[in-house]
């Protein structure tokens, strides 16, 4: 367990709903790793994102999937592509990336509460 933040650094963090548009292979990036562009609803609009999650998602069944992404963070310069957005999700048993996700639709763009 990490050290102890107060719940007003929680509300600082903007993790929100968004539904993958477009995927693409990244074979430019050091660890294997796919560029989505994910669609966080009319307030935030689209924005991209580099996921290391190739060991479970193919580019074809990433599309339409709603995933949760961190939305204030700085962009970050990965190679030739611009991250916008950090795509969340938990490590499994061996250390791939498993994607984190609301278990029932909602609208995009939700903030986490």
């Amino acid at each position: 367990m990490t050290e102890t933040i107060t719940y007003a650094d929680f509300e600082r963090v903007d993790i929100r709903t968004g539904t993958i548009v477009e995927a693409s292979a990244f074979p430019e990036a050091r660890k294997p790793a796919i560029k989505l562009v994910i669609d966080f609803g009319p307030e935030i609009g689209l924005k991209t994102s580099s996921a290391q999650i190739t060991v479970h998602y193919d580019l074809e069944t990433l599309i339409g999937r709603q995933v949760l992404g961190v939305v204030n963070f700085p962009p970050r310069q990965i190679g030739p592509f611009r991250s916008e957005v950090l795509t969340l999700g938990f490590e499994d048993e061996a250390g791939a990336i498993v994607l984190a996700a609301a278990d029932k639709p909602v609208p995009n763009g939700r903030k986490l509460l």
